[in-house]
């Protein structure tokens, strides 16, 4: 059996945390004109996170490429793809909610919490029904408190936890708080194979959650399937297999691409358009009032904004401040 592999604290079942918004800045071939977007990416089975972008990068040809949320080999699904000045949108698409649909397995834990570890345990699971999973379900559901698996790439004096995991120590992440909005059973196919479909906040462990719903149970349980069905904006109908992917961009068949441009890309936060000037303030760092700011559409309730030119091109992204002029936390060139 192959030892398991480093799993992330940013997703539930990540590759490391350094793949998180990682860029490979070698030049790949020519390609024609450069890319400034999001490419919207359904991974396959197999490849971490890092293989997607390098695979992307030399069909590419691009310098910066990077991604916005990491996915294990383990699973598959939504994994969106920053090329260029895109890759600045990195840290706002981790900020946002994802969504899991994912298979547990009752009566077996492993070291990993999911079906690549070693099984730390077996119990009988026979007495497991529908109803009583939908009743376990209710505790975790809102605001609830984690513990991370001991196989994440959290960090204890500077080292990940799964190195401590490979070495035979024990030290336990400490708790956090995270948010559940949304969980609820799809399937019932015997204890073994329960489908679940989860919306949850960023540093959500799907595995962890699994772990303790079985715990729940008194049974002990872990992941057998995962593929992330929405991250942030993007959905898997805004989705295209890597494959299909690659081909396009060999090709430089841009029509086939999956492309979303930077501003549609964070179309979750609040979009407000400026003058010509303001544009220019903010691409040289100047200060903005928010009195100078022109709104466009309803807020979200997140109280970062993003600045759009007259072309609808994303200028900047940045929050007020006390005294009503913006922190301007990422500025992207024209």
């Amino acid at each position: 059996m192959m030892a398991p592999t480093a799993k992330s604290d940013s997703d539930p079942l990540a590759a490391r945390s350094g793949d998180v918004d990682r860029r490979v800045r070698e030049p790949g071939p020519a390609s024609g004109a450069a890319l400034d977007v999001v490419l919207v990416v359904d991974k396959p089975l197999g490849l971490t996170s890092f293989d997607v972008v390098r695979r992307v990068r030399r069909a590419a040809g691009a310098r910066r490429v990077g991604h916005g949320g990491t996915l294990d080999p383990a699973a598959t699904g939504v994994l969106p793809v920053c090329l260029g000045e895109a890759t600045k949108l990195a840290q706002f698409l981790l900020d946002a909610d994802k969504q899991y649909d994912f298979t547990v397995c009752f009566g077996v834990e492993t070291d990993t919490d999911d079906a690549e570890g070693t099984v730390t345990g077996r119990r009988d699971a026979g007495a497991v029904d529908e109803a009583g999973v939908r009743r376990a379900l209710e505790p975790f559901r809102g605001p609830i408190t984690q513990v991370p698996p001991n196989y994440s790439a959290l960090k204890r004096a500077g080292r990940p936890l799964y190195d401590y995991a490979r070495a035979g120590e024990t030290v336990e992440a400490a708790p956090r708080g995270v948010v559940v909005h949304e969980l609820e059973l799809t399937s019932f196919a015997g204890s073994a194979a329960v489908g679940l479909t989860m919306r949850c906040s960023k540093g959500t462990y799907v595995r962890a959650l699994a772990r303790d719903l079985g715990r729940a149970l008194g049974v002990g349980a872990h992941v057998t399937a995962l593929r992330r069905t929405r991250s942030g904006p993007f959905a898997l109908a805004d989705a295209r297999p890597l494959e299909e992917v690659l081909a396009a961009l060999t090709a430089g068949d841009r029509a086939s691409l999956p492309l979303v441009e930077p501003a549609e890309a964070l179309r979750h936060l609040e979009q407000r358009v400026v003058t010509d000037g303001v544009a220019q303030d903010a691409r040289f760092g100047r200060r903005i009032e928010m009195a100078t700011l022109v709104e466009a559409g309803a807020s979200t309730g997140d109280n970062r904004l993003c600045l759009l030119d007259s072309r609808g091109k994303l200028v900047a992204v940045g929050r007020p401040r006390a005294d009503q002029t913006l922190e301007l936390l990422r500025v992207f060139n024209a």
